[in-house]
């Protein structure tokens, strides 16, 4: 019971207490902590209790909907389990709860963040760089490394979890372990910045997209390049390898999408869906789709059996810069904006579904949803940050998703408890939000100051 209580799956349950060393050195408080500061309080989310409930309630269980119905008390938080519990209710995974903020020292922007393969931690590659390492549960700074001599653009993971790919702004993929010692680089790959790397399902190749106009194909125990794969009539801006296929999908500038047989190095065929650069492009588990955005605020899914669109989303007010699929629930998308929103869909969902909601919720403002009900976002996170988001990964386990961006910040996310109302992201917080706020009042009062003065003329 006390771990069950200490700890909930995707909620901050657990409160570590880390107490700082001042600088005079004062005396310590209980044989072990200085007695200079205040204890601080760090969030900590731990979901090994509610793991180990799933593990224990699933062998008297035939089906997901055999799991206990949750109630919206803050008592239900017991029984709230890991999002692979719930495979048939991918609204229990929608991360809307804000847990931490991590920022290096130097402030610099965000262009990459990755989980570790375990979960325990979590990488996020710098403008200026660094590699940086942070706690997967209690989110504080662990390490950190001058991987690159420039901007860091793109890194990935192999399938087999030993490998990690990084590539700069030069042009220069390196390789690397999981422990960040660096073993290979590949100089010149690439004669502009790398925007985009994935391995295929076997590891022993890799692809990567750049700036050049081109995707190249490299064996990845020899670090020699296998093919080019030219096409796009401009800057190539995300590419993705097909889970299962030597099948290849690119998103550039052209506003077109490209599907590239790897073997070959020919293109299978070119999606024009879109008006606009695509920006962002990402491969379902399944296989089956295809996810992309653009800078026409437009998010897409495409099933690769019929080249056929199967969803348009809209909801997005600026480019779309980010795209994941959950790990466990394979119709959750999540996409990050220029504008730092986070907005998280549900392929396939049912348009008689949200006409619905629309008619039953009474603070529905058409207004404010300017977009179709039937395809706005199921949920959304609106000034969750205060510049273009770069990058978004979930967690191993699905609970927690953590976004990098441009505001020089990794911001980390997880599932509300049950019972908790989430809180209204609708209006903006942040910084630049509360001075355009002041701006604007300040002009108020000044119209106002003149027209008094007017009047009293």
């Amino acid at each position: 019971f006390f771990f069950r209580a200490l700890a909930l799956a995707g909620a901050p349950a657990g409160m570590s207490t880390y107490v700082y060393v001042d600088g005079e050195g004062d005396a310590f408080r209980g044989g072990g902590a200085p007695q200079g500061r205040k204890p601080v309080q760090r969030r900590t989310v731990d979901y090994t209790a509610t793991t180990v409930r799933h593990i224990e309630s699933r062998a008297y269980q035939k089906h997901p909907f055999d799991n206990e119905m949750l109630q919206a008390t803050s008592g239900a938080m017991l029984d709230f389990m890991p999002p692979s519990a719930y495979p048939h209710a991918p609204a229990t995974s929608f991360a809307t709860k804000f847990v931490h903020v991590s920022t290096n020292k130097i402030r610099t922007g965000v262009n990459q963040v990755l989980f570790m393969p375990d979960g325990r931690r979590l990488l996020t590659c710098s403008v200026n760089g660094e590699f940086t390492m942070w706690n997967g549960m209690s989110f504080n700074f662990e390490t950190i490394l001058q991987a690159h001599n420039c901007a860091i653009r793109t890194a990935t993971f192999s399938h087999n979890e030993n490998w990690l790919l990084s590539g700069d702004d030069a042009g220069t993929i390196k390789y690397w372990q999981t422990n960040l010692n660096n073993l290979k680089s590949i100089a010149n790959a690439h004669t502009e910045p790398v925007r985009g790397l994935a391995f295929a399902p076997s590891d022993l190749k890799f692809c990567s997209c750049s700036d050049d106009t081109t995707v190249k194909v490299f064996d990845f125990a020899r670090a020699a390049q296998v093919s080019v794969l030219s096409g796009h009539g401009g800057d190539v801006k995300c590419v993705d390898w097909h889970p299962r296929a030597a099948l290849l999908a690119s998103g550039g500038k052209d506003s077109l999408v490209k599907l590239w047989d790897a073997k070959s190095g020919k293109g299978v065929a070119s999606l024009h869906a879109h008006k606009n650069q695509v920006g962002a492009l990402r491969w379902n588990q399944n296989g089956n789709w295809l996810a992309t955005g653009c800078r026409g605020q437009q998010l897409k899914v495409f099933d690769v059996r019929t080249l056929r669109e199967l969803e348009n989303f809209r909801g997005h007010q600026k480019e779309i810069t980010s795209l994941a699929w959950h790990p466990h629930h394979e119709t959750l998308l999540t996409s990050g904006g220029f504008d730092g929103t986070i907005m998280y869909w549900i392929v396939g969902r049912g348009a008689d579904d949200d006409d619905d909601d629309a008619k039953g919720d009474v603070s529905f403002n058409k207004k404010t949803h300017a977009h179709s009900a039937s395809t706005g976002p199921c949920a959304e996170i609106r000034g969750g940050h205060e510049a273009a988001i770069w990058s978004l990964a979930w967690h191993p386990a699905g609970h927690i998703l953590c976004s990098g961006s441009n505001d020089n910040t990794s911001k980390f996310w997880c599932r509300n408890r049950p019972g908790e109302v989430p809180r209204d992201t609708s209006v903006r917080s942040g910084p630049a939000a509360l001075a355009e706020q002041a701006l604007m009042e300040a002009q108020m009062q000044a119209n106002d100051l003149q027209r008094t003065q007017g009047g009293a003329g």
